[in-house]
């Protein structure tokens, strides 16, 4: 007879979001009897959080899907590596770049991103003792770039509680590429102008990731959480062990 451990879904957060991005799909996983843990993304630099990442996974005790969205792809790409308690990555409107590559590299490597223009900076302290440029989006360009299918009043508080990100994190170059040897699934987010939609299905493709395709934003998470549900938990049966 052959036995199953459900796995501790792992969901991790991009920049200008926090973790209650995923509350739409985090009562359906636990339903479907799976542990959730919703990681506060440091988005202060990317090995500075993939090292982050790396602490919460060593935490955790059987298999782990892990689950990133937007920069969240990228840190879990890094951390990942070498982790033989990972059993699946699942990409949500999200980044899986190659060892070399970095964030704002694949973000701009087709047309289509609007995000870009719509970022304001402040200085802030960095982990190495320096100052960096803490990037945040605009409030009032907030739901047109970043969340154009959700509904206002949604919008207008996620753009109040908007996590900054430190730029250099979008500079900083992948380390390791974790989707070279771990299932993934990637989903794509159509509407997305953070990502541009052919650089979604461009590092899908090229990971060999189970793609499915939806119309949303670039804040799918929060839009079609039924679609995101649906992905992690078909990650989860494809990889229980």
């Amino acid at each position: 007879m052959t036995t199953t451990t459900q796995q501790t879904v792992v969901l991790v957060h991009g920049a200008f979001a926090d973790s209650s991005s995923w509350n739409g799909s985090i009562p359906a996983l636990q339903a479907a009897g799976h542990r959730v843990i919703a990681v506060a993304n440091p988005l202060r630099g990317l090995e500075h959080d993939a090292a982050y990442l790396r602490s919460v996974l060593a935490g955790v005790d059987g298999p782990v899907v892990l689950v990133g969205h937007s920069y969240g792809g990228t840190v879990m790409t890094v951390a990942a590596e070498g982790n033989h308690q990972v059993t699946a990555l699942v990409y949500v409107a999200s980044f899986l770049p190659e060892v070399g590559e970095s964030t704002g590299e694949l973000a701009a490597k087709f047309p289509g991103a609007e995000l870009g223009a719509a970022l304001e900076a402040v200085p802030a302290p960095t982990p190495d003792g320096g100052t960096g440029d803490d990037l945040s989006i605009r409030q009032d360009r907030f739901r047109e770039v970043f969340a154009a299918d959700v509904p206002a009043g949604t919008a207008a508080l996620m753009a109040a509680t908007q996590r900054p990100i430190i730029g250099q994190a979008l500079a900083d170059t992948a380390s390791a590429a974790a989707w070279r040897t771990i299932p993934s699934w990637s989903l794509v987010a159509r509407q997305d102008l953070a990502i541009p939609l052919e650089s979604e299905r461009f590092m899908a493709e090229r990971a060999g990731a189970t793609t499915v395709e939806v119309d949303a934003s670039h804040a799918v998470s929060v839009s079609r959480p039924d679609a995101v549900t649906d992905v992690v938990l078909a990650a989860a049966r494809a990889t229980a062990r």
